[in-house]
């Protein structure tokens, strides 16, 4: 059975569930900086597209986009542990992916922990690059790996 979910930005509502799976999902090991507070910050702010995935019982995932003049970086993407593997995690970067082609912006860009190897599988099998190590970028504990998309490159 294919359950249904729908993508839409997120509202002043959305912030604290955000927050809550950031800190569980993303943050994990760290202190907590996205908190509701941010992030409600990030959903008022004309330059950064907060997106959610949901169902009528709750939040399913979430990612956070900003958008510059020539890049677009993706400050987080997390999809709750249950939920994982179902499609959800793509169809939210598709969803930015289209977004940030209307935008005529042909770059994104994102970190991931250097540990995290799903995720940087996940980044990969959707065309991202490895572009470089950032040491400590995670408040001085962990590595971040660097990855890019051109989406002006044909694939």
């Amino acid at each position: 059975m294919i359950e249904q979910y729908e993508i839409s930005l997120a509202v002043a509502a959305d912030a604290a569930a955000i927050a809550e799976l950031s800190r569980d999902t993303i943050e994990r090991g760290l202190p907590w900086s996205w908190t509701s507070r941010r992030v409600a910050r990030s959903i008022r702010d004309r330059s950064t597209n907060v997106v959610v995935a949901r169902r009528a019982r709750g939040l399913l995932g979430f990612a956070i986009m900003k958008y510059e003049e020539e890049e677009a970086h993706l400050l987080l993407l997390a999809v709750h542990a249950a939920q994982r593997r179902k499609g959800i995690g793509s169809a939210l970067l598709a969803w930015l992916e289209a977004t940030v082609a209307v935008a005529g912006i042909g770059v994104v860009k994102l970190e991931t922990r250097a540990s995290n190897q799903d995720g940087r599988l996940f980044y990969r099998r959707h065309g991202f690059e490895d572009v470089g190590l950032q040491e400590g970028y995670y408040q001085g504990v962990e590595d971040a790996m660097q990855m890019c998309k051109d989406l002006r490159r044909p694939r």
